[in-house]
């Protein structure tokens, strides 16, 4: 069980710190919920208290025997302030130390986790970066806001993620440490494909496959949080949109085909992580097909699909990192990674991700372990983790083989 401390400053979107303080509370954490007093006049304490089981307290002189200023920093685990409005950043920049949040952020020897949520104005204005460049400086972790409607009706960056994504990457940093979401993607353009396609058959079946996109999805979040612009191209995909994340939706492998290649055009790093039905039916039927009827079919033939990770390859601008995925399993003939150094220099990218799925891992599943081969022979083992862990793993080997970023 690890010890955190979850930090709520005085904007409206303190309400979803209650949805994350639950989230954490059912991970099996023991959160302690320092609010600072104008966060208290969204959420009350006893609402952080009843979720938590922990006393709240927004100054230094509550409970002065334990030196709760101190101790509370000194003893966590993780710090994560959701939200972090543009005043808490700058007295974090600043180093003060005027109420029991603060203090504990100055004291506090773990991995600290800033979620900004303040209108776009704020956010957007030099004081406010420039406080959030100073922190990320200092070794803090800032992910930038979502994009999305603010207070009354105004829509921009500046609203705070979905709790379950910052409960996601709270357990990377937790895990792995704040170094895990360094801001190294900055200024990088990032195009991930996710999910499965379908295949018609008719107007209502299809030819699928088991993948849930987790994976991308994960992918996407923690490229976002590390600074990239992404782009997400999802298969029939039933997840919320990842924050600071555009999502292209789509059906079947020559609709990926199309979007994967318009985005592809400028980007830094292509990852083909979506299962792309090798055969589609060689024709749709315009009716539902039925049995015992005369458009009972004896066969369904089937062509094949195009390849669309060897044609991002062969299509790809100079400087551009292709990364593909293999879902494989053993066989008579090879072992999984055989098979997938096989299909590496068959397919041509940069890397290939690969993941074991024989008895069914892996698809739909929190967890996740995959190797990742290079074309220059590297080979990287990423133990079992949450999808997100495995995700900073991958971004970790990728990062390094970006070719350097151009100054504008």
């Amino acid at each position: 069980m690890s010890r955190i401390v979850l930090g709520v400053s005085g904007g409206v979107a303190a309400y979803k710190a209650a949805l994350l303080l639950r989230a954490f509370t059912e991970a099996g954490h023991d959160v302690r919920v320092v609010p600072t007093p104008g966060a208290l006049h969204f959420v009350g304490a006893a609402t952080f208290e009843a979720l938590s089981g922990n006393p709240v307290t927004t100054d230094v002189w509550s409970d002065v025997p334990e030196v709760a200023h101190v101790r509370i920093g000194q003893t966590a685990d993780l710090v994560v302030v959701a939200p972090a409005t543009a005043d808490l950043l700058a007295r974090a920049a600043a180093g003060r130390a005027d109420d029991l949040l603060t203090a504990t952020l100055l004291t506090a020897h773990c991995p600290v986790v800033f979620v900004p949520a303040m209108h776009t104005e704020m956010w957007l204005h030099p004081a406010t970066q420039d406080n959030v460049a100073t922190l990320r400086r200092r070794g803090a972790v800032v992910l930038p806001p979502a994009v999305g409607r603010l207070t009354g009706p105004d829509s921009g960056p500046g609203r705070l993620p979905e709790p379950a994504d910052i409960a996601a990457l709270a357990d990377v940093v937790l895990t792995s440490g704040a170094a895990v979401l360094a801001h190294d993607l900055a200024g990088r353009r990032v195009v991930i494909s996710a999910g499965g396609t379908r295949e018609p058959l008719d107007p209502v079946r299809y030819l699928g496959n088991r993948s849930s996109g987790k994976q991308g999805w994960a992918l996407a979040r923690v490229a976002a949080a590390r600074g990239a612009e992404v782009v997400l191209v999802a298969a029939n995909v039933e997840l919320p949109a990842p924050f600071g994340v555009r999502v292209v939706p789509v059906g079947t492998a020559e609709e990926l085909r199309s979007a994967m290649h318009a985005e592809a055009a400028d980007a830094d790093v292509v990852v083909m992580s979506a299962a792309v039905a090798d055969f589609r039916p060689a024709s749709v039927a315009g009716a539902k097909m039925k049995k015992d009827s005369a458009g009972e079919p004896d066969s369904v033939p089937l062509v094949r699909n195009p390849d669309i990770l060897a044609e991002l390859v062969t299509k790809r601008r100079p400087g551009q990192l292709v990364v593909g995925f293999a879902a494989e399993t053993g066989d008579d003939d090879a072992d999984v990674l055989t098979h997938a150094r096989a299909k590496l220099a068959r397919k041509g990218c940069d890397l290939l991700v690969v993941n074991d799925v024989s008895g069914g891992q892996v698809f739909g599943r929190a967890d996740n372990a995959v190797a990742v081969l290079a074309a220059d022979g590297a080979s990287t083992e990423i133990g079992l983790g949450t999808k997100d862990t495995v995700a900073a793993g991958i971004w970790d080997v990728v990062a390094p083989r970006l070719e350097p970023a151009t100054q504008a």
